[in-house]
């Protein structure tokens, strides 16, 4: 089967592998029909991402079609279109016996710690397919970067009629402000990319788009009565970022920090105690945010598709096209790669 690897920073190469005949016990074997690319795979690209090694098959949101699949798993079948839930967890340690899958001490993500699906079959657990009879292919690839916007709101325990400051709009900050708006919160918009900024305003229901810099806080001020939000998420994954953010909260408020970087956080701990806030990251998402996205997607309340502004074929189209991606001024936010 056609895969591509990611060798090392800036060099993919397009080659043939293999696939098991005889797939493991409790897993399907998936055609990849539709993936995603994201953030996490262009910083892969240039040699940025956090808990990545190479060589590797990128590629995490995933749209696919069951080929293969033992009986009675999960009511799964043959030619089910499904999203892919890429969060390998190991179901014994302390997080996994809490139900925190999503932060699973030997977690490994495909894509990032383990192959993902830059290629055209793999098996998969069973228990990490969603399967929707109403989802288009590129819906279902786009579930996973929805869910974890989805889940950054739901442990923020967000209140109706809030003001929530959304540090950061690329694909996760959108999913983070589309879970804000469910919730009737009041969302801003914070980012230093004027385009991305346009393109939130047009696209979501929020109280404001603000360009980071002077005077940012001085408008959010404004907006919010002088009062500034009770809850801010940071979606960027910058490090210089992440730190002004904890400026952001009013007395009483919380932050949540959704992007990461590789670097050490610093804040003044007088000024966080005179505010008393409270401070929480938020990884990845869980099984259970996959079935509440999915059934939004299906009931019309989400709409995804305007976040597509490239599409490319597998093989050597994509080799051609993914370097420029990284490059502001291809005005990209999300690409859906057709197998």
């Amino acid at each position: 089967m056609k895969t591509i690897i990611l060798n090392e920073p800036g060099r993919f190469s397009l080659t043939e592998t293999t696939l098991s005949d005889q797939a493991p016990a409790k897993h399907a074997v998936i055609r990849i029909r539709r993936m995603g690319i994201c953030g996490t795979d262009l910083h892969a690209f240039k040699g940025e991402q956090p808990f990545f090694t190479y060589p590797r098959v990128l590629g995490h949101e995933l749209g696919v079609e069951i080929l293969s699949v033992e009986a009675n798993s999960n009511g799964l079948r043959e030619g089910d279109l499904c999203a892919v839930e890429p969060y390998l967890h190991c179901g014994g340690c302390i997080a996994c016996r809490h139900g925190k899958t999503n932060c699973c001490e030997r977690l490994q993500v495909l894509g990032v710690h383990v192959d993902g699906g830059m290629r055209e079959l793999m098996a998969i657990p069973t228990d990490k397919l969603h399967r929707s009879g109403l989802l288009s292919l590129d819906q279902l690839a786009l579930v996973e970067p929805l869910c974890v916007g989805a889940h950054a709101v739901e442990r923020a325990q967000v209140e109706a009629g809030e003001f929530v400051v959304v540090v950061g709009a690329g694909p996760i900050g959108m999913a983070v402000m589309e879970f804000a708006r469910v919730a009737s919160t009041r969302v801003i918009a914070l980012d230093v990319n004027a385009e991305r900024l346009r393109f939130v305003r047009e696209q979501f229901e929020i109280e404001a788009a603000i360009q980071a810099g002077d005077g940012s806080l001085d408008q959010i001020k404004a907006i919010t009565g002088g009062d500034l939000p009770t809850l801010v998420f940071d979606a960027t994954g910058s490090l210089s970022s992440m730190n002004t953010s904890f400026n952001l909260p009013a007395p009483g408020g919380r932050l949540v920090l959704v992007g990461f970087c590789a670097g050490d956080l610093s804040f003044n701990d007088q000024e966080a105690h005179r505010r008393e806030l409270s401070i929480s990251c938020s990884r990845n998402a869980k099984g259970s945010d996959f079935k509440r996205v999915i059934e939004l997607l299906e009931a019309g309340t989400i709409d995804i598709e305007p976040w597509i502004t490239h599409r490319v074929a597998f093989g050597n189209e994509l080799l051609e096209a993914f370097p420029a991606w990284i490059e502001p001024q291809s005005k990209f936010i999300k690409a859906i790669i057709e197998f």
